[in-house]
């Protein structure tokens, strides 16, 4: 075998390695920052017919990750899909590398699309400071739901929007479940919960029972981050609070009368990498009963 052979040989066995290594970053970078919608139809007899078609986009799980210069390529999506309303179910902002410019830069920007409501997340009470956040996010003009109902009218017919903090915000021996139980009780008085739709915003999937039995129609939630790593045919590997291989990391749950959309999210956090499990918008359509088939 001469020299030269030899020499090609190594030649070609290093170019192939660069070419792999240029691909694996490529694919990284593509399953971390480029965004997917997911569209859901949701069927209610509870639903006015005023809001046949109403959009609802939800977003979750941020932790002050930025999508292209000035949350472009994330607010583009959003307005490609011309919502109703907004919501986003916590993680605004990341505890340990805790940033307000781009989380505040994309609610300045949702505010212009439509109404957005917001629930806090762990992240938001693990990071300290999430008192002067608050008055931010409220300045900007977004409706923070703090354990509250607010209803949503159009045509002279509403639905109850709901709201609780997480269960991180409680420093005390409860467990999130009783947290989370307490909270909804003490609100439960003013939500209407045989005539009207009504839709909880809760961070925390695995609290999904919980929600059950109180009779939410419709719960948007995300904290799961869509199990992190996603193994196809398989699902999520994990999820905060669920562990390994967890129930409730991402799509459409159904249980009793309540059905519960769980977002992937768009950021990371402790883990820094996604895989098969690219940042995710939720577009979740209502339909009424009269164009019900």
């Amino acid at each position: 075998m001469s020299l030269l052979f030899l020499k090609n040989k190594k030649s070609r066995r290093y170019i192939y390695f660069i070419v792999g290594f240029i691909l694996l970053i490529y694919f990284i970078h593509f399953q971390n920052n480029s965004i997917e919608t997911t569209e859901y139809t949701f069927n209610s007899t509870k639903i006015p017919n005023s809001f046949e078609g109403y959009k609802i986009v939800q977003l979750s799980d941020l932790h002050s990750k930025s999508f292209g210069n000035n949350q472009s390529q994330l607010v583009k999506r959003v307005e490609k899909v011309n919502p109703d309303l907004i919501v986003f179910t916590g993680d605004l902002v990341d505890s340990k590398r805790y940033e307000e410019k781009n989380s505040l830069l994309l609610m300045e920007r949702l505010v212009e699309i439509a109404p957005v409501y917001f629930v806090t997340g762990n992240h938001e009470w693990w990071s300290g400071k999430f008192d002067r956040l608050e008055v931010k996010l409220n300045n900007i003009g977004v409706h923070v739901m703090r354990n509250s109902v607010e209803e949503i009218d159009k045509g002279g017919e509403k639905f109850q929007i709901i709201g609780i903090d997480d269960p991180a915000k409680a420093k005390n021996a409860y467990s999130d479940q009783e947290i989370a139980e307490g909270t909804i009780k003490d609100i439960f008085q003013e939500v209407e919960k045989h005539e009207t739709f009504n839709i909880l915003l809760a961070h925390r999937p695995e609290l999904f029972f919980l929600y059950s039995q109180f009779g939410f129609d419709l719960v948007f939630s995300g904290h799961a981050h869509g199990g992190q790593f996603r193994i196809p045919f398989i699902g999520g590997i994990v999820a905060p609070n669920q562990g390994l291989f967890p129930e409730f990391y991402s799509a459409k749950f159904i249980l009793d009368h309540t059905t519960m959309i769980v977002s992937r999210g768009l950021g990371n956090s402790i883990i820094p990498i996604r895989l098969f499990n690219r940042p995710e918008i939720v577009v979740l359509t209502l339909q009424a009963p009269n164009n019900q088939s």
